[in-house]
């Protein structure tokens, strides 16, 4: 669930001895193995699931978000190539397939985004008995509220909603939302430009859920980001609130997970967490778009990714939280220890997924927009 950057990577072994075996473990991502062609769409089949090049699949997926050996690995064992072309957001997805962008055969949208899509017709069912790796999934990755019987989606990658800060700025503890409505920094806080991820930081520094849909807690919640709104330096993007603080432009910044990680493997003094009110849990989903050119290339593609071996690859390289149960034993002991990425069970149930609230996404909007004029 992040925008696109393309960098030099910090590399997990340079990361590790900057951190040290018990810190947060992160890095920058880098797609070494393709580069990106925004005009995939144009090159694909006839967008009857099969018309396409048997030979080559297209990838569609946030930048920065496979390992150096993932797609050599899959071109190598199917004798494929694959074409991977990257988006920003997820709206920027799903309007490039509404808009006929019809030559994708696997893409990562984020969980709430499932819901949209299931609904919109925008994906197609999956044939399970041609990802028999789907069993290799965490039970806590499967039958999310998005997409209850996974009948659209597989699990990606993982991860949280949290704080990065400089702590020789922010002075003290810092241990949940209230330090982004400190007066003492003014100026120097950066905010998430994001409806859903922003009004519900607000929501749980209230104790309500980011999902709330009831009047009362909204109009609250809203006020209080009004309250907030003198405060800030700006509302920011993935990842520019993470290289803000790195910069010193910001002391803290409302991030992704991976961002903080980030942050911190350029400048080591920088800490991330997860707020004590609760945060984000956000999952990034594989998928096959209705109209896919190569649908049996597809499966075989989440399938790999599945693969406990792949799974734990893929993981060691982002250090985002890995949903693959059986690659779990495979995961390096500084991730696997470090409780901002795999949180202990009393943090773990405070994460709330971010679901699609139907008609009441438009009420977040219009909020969010007056939020950001007033």
């Amino acid at each position: 669930m992040k925008e696109t950057r393309i960098t030099p990577r910090i590399t997990r072994g340079n990361f590790l001895r900057v951190m040290g075996a018990g810190a947060v473990a992160g890095s920058t991502l880098s797609v070494l193995a393709c580069q990106p062609n925004t005009n995939a769409q144009q090159s694909g089949g006839n967008g009857g699931g099969g018309g396409g090049d048997a030979k080559k699949l297209n990838f569609y997926n946030w930048s920065d978000y496979v390992a150096e050996s993932t797609v050599p690995g899959f071109e190598k064992k199917f004798d494929v190539k694959v074409q991977q072309d990257f988006y920003s957001s997820n709206e920027e997805l799903l309007a490039k397939l509404q808009a006929g962008g019809t030559g994708y055969d696997v893409i990562v949208p984020s969980d709430y985004m499932v819901s949209i899509m299931r609904k919109s017709d925008v994906l197609m069912k999956l044939e399970k008995d041609k990802i028999p790796n789907m069993k290799n999934l965490d039970p806590d990755f499967k039958g999310l509220s998005y997409d209850p019987n996974n009948d659209y989606s597989a699990t990606y990658q993982w991860g949280t909603t949290g704080i990065l800060y400089n702590p020789e700025i922010v002075k003290g503890e810092v241990t949940g939302w209230d330090v982004m409505w400190d007066e003492r920094y003014e100026g120097k806080i950066g905010m998430l430009n994001d409806v859903r991820e922003t009004f519900g930081a607000s929501l749980k520094r209230l104790g309500y859920s980011l999902n709330s849909t009831d009047e009362a807690e909204l109009d609250e919640a809203q006020d209080e980001l009004e309250k907030q709104k003198p405060l800030l330096r700006g509302y920011f993007g993935s990842p520019e609130g993470g290289d803000l603080v790195v910069g010193g432009d910001l002391a803290l910044a409302h991030v992704f997970s991976g961002d903080g990680f980030s942050a911190i493997a350029e400048n080591d003094k920088l800490v991330y967490i997860i707020p004590d009110q609760g945060a984000t849990r956000w999952t990034d989903n594989m998928a096959i778009p209705n109209g896919a050119p190569n649908p049996d290339l597809a499966h075989k593609f989440i399938n790999y990714i599945l693969d406990a071996e792949v799974g734990a690859e893929l993981s060691n390289y982002t250090y985002y939280g890995c949903p693959n149960e059986a690659a779990f034993p495979m995961i390096d002991e500084a991730a696997k220890n470090d409780e901002t990425i795999y949180p202990p069970p009393e943090v773990f149930e405070k994460l709330e997924v971010i679901e699609d609230l139907g008609e009441a996404t438009k009420d977040y909007e219009r909020r969010f927009t007056e939020v950001k004029s007033a």
